[in-house]
């Protein structure tokens, strides 16, 4: 199987003046790719839909928020529900979270089509998209399965399904802002997720299942995004610099919401009283909590020189400022 894979890769042709640097890009980029070649996952074959362990309807306590990993399993109301209630929460939440993540998942999936498109058959971006879109469409048909045994699930934020082309036309106007998106559509996800498997036996084991596969070949893509902003966006001007610099912010407001926070519809379903929507997102305690979400990427836009004085100001505007992560996926420090 693949006889003609990433190892095919002519690293010396793909490295221009800029040498050492490159080099080490397009060799990481490479190793990402026979990673993938060397250990990928079928969501039919490596997930084991007909155990009666992973029935919607065994151990249905685990389909309870864990409190580690979202902030209305702290508040008091959701923690004096009725058992049955805190289980259709709960399972309304998780399926509603999945149709966002496969939505992203599709504007991301076209995105990078168009990106590869004008590649050089053999490039390391090239061979490593196409892995990676192989591996979200997996990862959709995943989550569409687990959506189906636990649903329904909203049909997803207005905004997301009016821009579904966004994806597309980013990728071959904007290649840079392009993988922004991706890398915050990726981020924010993968943090909720390791901070829902720390959680252990509380979380039933079909989502334990299906999380364990996403993170695992979700390191790979944000490992991916990460080389190419670290590579492109530095060089570039001055001005596309700032407007970059501006647009990461407003994306990681954006995008996080739909997946950190419940929606109007979901509030009216199961009858959440006003003061308690604010209670629970609205302090100050909670938006430092959700801040943290936000680590790695605020680390990365330091990295890349994106954190200029008045991006910081936006940052802080927008409540998602505060401090770096000493290494990707550290886990925050509320949590622990």
């Amino acid at each position: 199987m693949h006889a003609v894979g990433p190892k095919s890769v002519d690293i010396d042709a793909d490295v221009d003046a800029d040498g050492d640097e490159a080099r080490e890009y397009v060799e990481n980029v490479r190793l990402l790719s026979e990673g993938s070649v060397r250990r990928s996952f079928d969501p039919y074959t490596d997930i084991d839909w007909d155990n009666p362990e992973f029935a919607v309807e065994a151990n249905e306590e685990g389909w309870i928020l864990p409190a580690a990993s979202d902030v209305m399993a702290r508040h008091p109301w959701y923690q004096g529900l009725p058992t049955e209630k805190k289980i259709a929460i709960g399972k309304y939440r998780t399926a509603n979270m999945c149709k966002v993540a496969l939505q992203n998942e599709c504007v991301l999936i076209s995105g990078m089509a168009v990106f590869n498109f004008g590649l050089p058959v053999g490039s390391p971006e090239f061979e490593y998209c196409t892995h990676e879109m192989i591996e979200e469409h997996n990862h959709n048909l995943m989550f569409a399965e687990l959506i189906k045994r636990i649903g329904p699930a909203e049909p997803g934020p207005m905004w997301l399904r009016r821009g579904r082309t966004a994806g597309a036309l980013a990728a071959a106007l904007a290649p840079n802002l392009f993988f922004m998106i991706v890398q915050v559509v990726e981020d924010v996800p993968d943090c909720m997720q390791k901070m829902i498997l720390r959680a252990g036996d509380q979380v039933h084991p079909l989502l334990r299942n299906v999380i364990s596969i996403h993170v695992a070949e979700e390191s790979r893509h944000i490992s991916f995004t990460r080389e190419f902003l670290k590579k492109n966006v530095p060089p570039k001007n001055p001005l596309s610099k700032f407007v970059l610099s501006m647009a990461f912010p407003l994306i990681i407001r954006m995008s996080s919401r739909v997946l950190l926070l419940p929606s109007m519809r979901f509030y009216r379903k199961f009858d959440v009283p006003k003061d308690v929507q604010r209670q629970m997102y609205g302090t100050p305690e909670a938006a430092q909590y959700l801040s943290e979400f936000f680590t790695d990427s605020r680390t990365l836009a330091h990295e890349i020189g994106l954190m200029n004085p008045v991006a910081k100001a936006l940052w802080k505007m927008l409540r998602i400022d505060g401090g770096r992560s000493r290494f990707r996926s550290e886990p925050l420090r509320r949590a622990r």
